[in-house]
């Protein structure tokens, strides 16, 4: 893959820090810029006053959920467009149709598989600077 344009933003919540640091291994391979947060209420702190380019949420954090964060995203004009990744280490279909729900782009079940998980990266940036 060629490296991503720099500009590229990527907002990432998760409560865990090893999942933290596996994400920005993975993406600062891409050359991807991270605005990493530890819970929900950060991440709707963080959203108020910048707009990434991809949002990635965890599912279980403290606070806010990543599905809630999505669904609170999808109602402000600005960030409708920004596509979003629900991380999730629940198998149940209801997580998965809630996060659909709620507006995200794809869901990914953890543990990550890096070369599937950077391919969806990619393509959700690409299908959001096209489309």
């Amino acid at each position: 893959m060629e490296p991503a344009p720099a500009s590229r933003t990527i907002l990432v919540a998760d409560d865990q820090a090893g999942q933290l640091a596996v994400i920005d291994m993975l993406l600062s391979l891409d050359g991807y810029e991270l605005a990493t947060v530890e819970d929900g209420r950060e991440a709707l702190d963080w959203l108020k006053t910048h707009t990434p380019d991809l949002a990635i949420l965890d599912v279980a954090m403290p606070f806010v959920d990543g599905i809630d964060v999505c669904r609170r995203m999808k109602k402000v004009s600005r960030l409708q467009a920004v596509p979003v990744i629900v991380l999730t280490g629940l198998r149940d279909d209801a997580t998965l149709e809630g996060a659909r729900a709620a507006g995200a782009a794809a869901v990914i079940r953890k543990p990550l598989e890096g070369k599937d998980f950077r391919a969806t990266v990619r393509r959700l940036l690409d299908a959001a600077t096209t489309g």
